[in-house]
């Protein structure tokens, strides 16, 4: 699944992200934490890692493993 980045909090490194169909999703610092992601801009395209609830669980860089 993909998206922009919405909304980042360096300090709290969570944020908010669209889904292509205009869905808000929220993530939260672990899910920041497992990309190995140091910052995130707004507007940037990422692929999101959900699990079966929609709690994303990663975001990264699309082809960055």
């Amino acid at each position: 699944m993909q998206g922009t980045i919405a909304t980042f909090d360096q300090a709290s490194r969570s944020g908010t992200l669209l889904l292509d169909d205009g869905t808000e999703l929220a993530f939260q610092a672990p899910a920041f934490d497992a990309s190995g992601l140091r910052k995130l801009r707004l507007g940037q395209r990422v692929d999101i890692d959900a699990d079966d609830a929609g709690s994303v669980r990663q975001v990264r860089i699309p082809g960055i493993a």
